[in-house]
């Protein structure tokens, strides 16, 4: 059987071209992600174009019990060599002070709790194994805070410290462990941070290059296909308009 990826928050951004890109790597996929629709349509597309085998949950990964599906997959599925945690997000921008706590709880159940409930399932199929390699998204917010950040910097650095700790425990294991962290990246983020304000979301990429997920989806292959002895544990990944989370570059 082919290697297996099981990518989270595939229908979109970084998760639909980390799909892809596994995909043309000749990997089988389980692709989990909240809208079927979606979900369905690049299912069927990539198994079509690449030949590969695709299975698909319908799951917000916020629902432990929903996550759980995951368990009905026959033991030839759970072989799983690369977990890309890739689902996550930003709901607004606002002073801790005036922030919105239904806000607070999405962004902290998904881009922690929801992390957690996908990675020890999956850890202990790659443990059983014995082999396997868990990609975590993390970002630049992980790494400064930034004005009005709060709350989602704070997911991303529990992902950074999760990044670090996952490293420790499953080093018996020879399980490899990688954080990437980008800086501006052009997906659907902005436009779920304010909530469907496309016009608002675009302004946050005028004037300068941002990345794409393309390129993030390659930094993650890259980590993925070096030999058997090397892990990278963290990379930054930043346009080359910005230098941090608060130094930007922007061309009017």
């Amino acid at each position: 059987m082919s290697k297996i990826a099981l990518i989270t928050g595939a229908t979109a951004g970084i998760g639909e071209a980390c799909a892809r890109l596994f995909a043309q790597q000749n990997y089988n996929l389980i692709l989990l992600a909240r809208r079927a629709e979606r979900l369905e349509s690049l299912a069927e597309k990539l198994s079509l174009e690449f030949g590969i085998e695709v299975k698909i949950f319908v799951v917000d990964v916020r629902d432990k019990e929903a996550v759980r599906q995951l368990e009905t997959l026959p033991r030839e599925w759970k072989k799983v060599d690369v977990l890309v945690n890739n689902a996550g997000l930003s709901r607004g921008l606002d002073p801790i002070n005036s922030g919105d706590s239904e806000d607070w709880d999405v962004m902290i159940d998904t881009n922690i709790k929801g992390l957690l409930y996908v990675t020890k399932i999956v850890s202990n199929w790659m443990i059983q194994f014995g082999a396997g390699h868990i990609i975590n998204m993390g970002s630049i917010a992980g790494k400064e805070t930034y004005l009005n950040g709060n709350v989602y910097c704070a997911t991303k650095y529990a992902v950074d410290s999760l990044n670090q700790a996952m490293r420790i425990d499953l080093l018996p294991h020879r399980i490899k462990v990688t954080g990437i962290h980008p800086g501006a990246v052009n997906t659907e983020f902005s436009e779920v941070r304010f909530k469907g304000d496309t016009e608002r979301a675009r302004k946050v990429y005028d004037g300068f290059e941002p990345l794409l997920a393309q390129d993030i989806a390659e930094t993650i292959w890259f980590a993925v296909s070096r030999p058997p002895h090397v892990n990278i544990n963290d990379m930054i990944v930043m346009p080359t308009a910005q230098a941090n989370t608060t130094h930007l570059i922007r061309e009017m």
